[in-house]
């Protein structure tokens, strides 16, 4: 059964867990996230990651290419472990941030987010592709904004980890 929560929480890429469904929606325990991380790897981490590491060596051809070089290997990164982690916005971002998430939404961002879709209903018509499909839209949002976006550890069911100062721990 599905709740309203979780699929508001898959619509917003925002996979937490819900006791409701006894924690199935992304709050998953260390040796779950691991299996789900390799069955993800084998099956779509792997290529996606390649995908977006090309990519990101295209950009980093030219100057101005750089930052979204460097959003696409953060993509890469996510794309191969992404059960266990979790995107948080850089409260650092700026204006140029913005600027750059607008022009890449209108040159890449729409048809990878489409992609991104398409394969998570796809994968959505079996069910041992069902975690799969909810990684593949926690992809969306990043493959539509990049910019100004870090990555983070999740401890615990739905927790991030934080450092001294409070924020989300990031994992390089």
């Amino acid at each position: 059964m599905l709740f309203p929560e979780t699929a508001v929480g898959l619509a917003r890429g925002q996979l937490g867990v819900f006791p409701e469904c006894g924690g199935i929606a992304g709050g998953h325990t260390g040796d779950m996230r691991v299996l789900l991380n390799i069955i993800w790897l084998v099956f779509c981490g792997f290529w996606m990651a390649v995908g977006y590491a090309f990519a990101g060596l295209l950009l980093a051809i030219t100057v101005i290419g750089i930052p979204f070089a460097i959003a696409s290997f953060r993509m890469a990164n996510f794309a191969l472990w992404p059960f266990g982690r979790r995107l948080v916005h850089e409260p650092g971002a700026g204006a140029f941030s913005t600027l750059g998430n607008i022009l890449w939404l209108v040159l890449a961002g729409w048809w990878l987010a489409l992609g991104h879709i398409l394969t998570g209903i796809v994968l959505c018509l079996t069910i041992i592709g069902i975690p799969l499909a909810a990684a593949n839209f926690k992809l969306v949002p990043v493959s539509l904004m990049p910019l100004g976006k870090r990555i983070a550890d999740v401890e615990g069911p739905g927790m991030f980890a934080v450092d001294a100062a409070g924020r989300p721990r990031v994992r390089v």
